[in-house]
């Protein structure tokens, strides 16, 4: 397995232990099209801009689905998060956040998140070894 593919499956364990904290879990489909768009992002953030044309259908193409179904699970992802845990969200932010986050920016909070973990490891970031993301 190559460095790239390591650091890919890092990202993707990052991402999938920051979603538990944030309460959404496996059973939500959005789960998947959250993480998955997690790791598309962090490797390249320009799809933050157009995440209609330039992030859903990338993400239903995996998925087998269409790209509305992946705005609307993950918009659903969104709200289950708003809902059991604003603060932990508003923790990542750094800032307070009056209402709940669109999908591009919910998106944007979480890639910087981990990819600021990722570079930081003393705190908190999930290495290769295991460790746990605090939020």
């Amino acid at each position: 397995m190559g460095t790239e593919a390591i650091m890919e499956e890092d990202l993707q364990r990052n991402t999938n232990h920051l979603l538990h904290r944030l309460g959404l879990t496996a059973n939500y489909r959005g789960y998947f099209y959250v993480s998955y768009g997690i790791v598309l992002c962090a490797k390249e953030q320009e799809r933050l801009l157009l995440v209609t044309k330039r992030l859903y259908p990338e993400v239903a193409k995996r998925y087998g689905t269409n790209w509305k179904a992946v705005e609307r699970n993950i918009r659903t992802s969104i709200r289950i998060v708003w809902s059991k845990n604003p603060h932990k969200l508003q923790q990542l932010t750094g800032c307070p956040i009056s209402s709940r986050p669109t999908a591009a920016h919910f998106i944007a909070i979480l890639v910087y998140f981990v990819q600021t973990s990722a570079s930081k490891p003393e705190k908190g970031a999930l290495p290769a070894g295991g460790g746990k993301i605090s939020v």
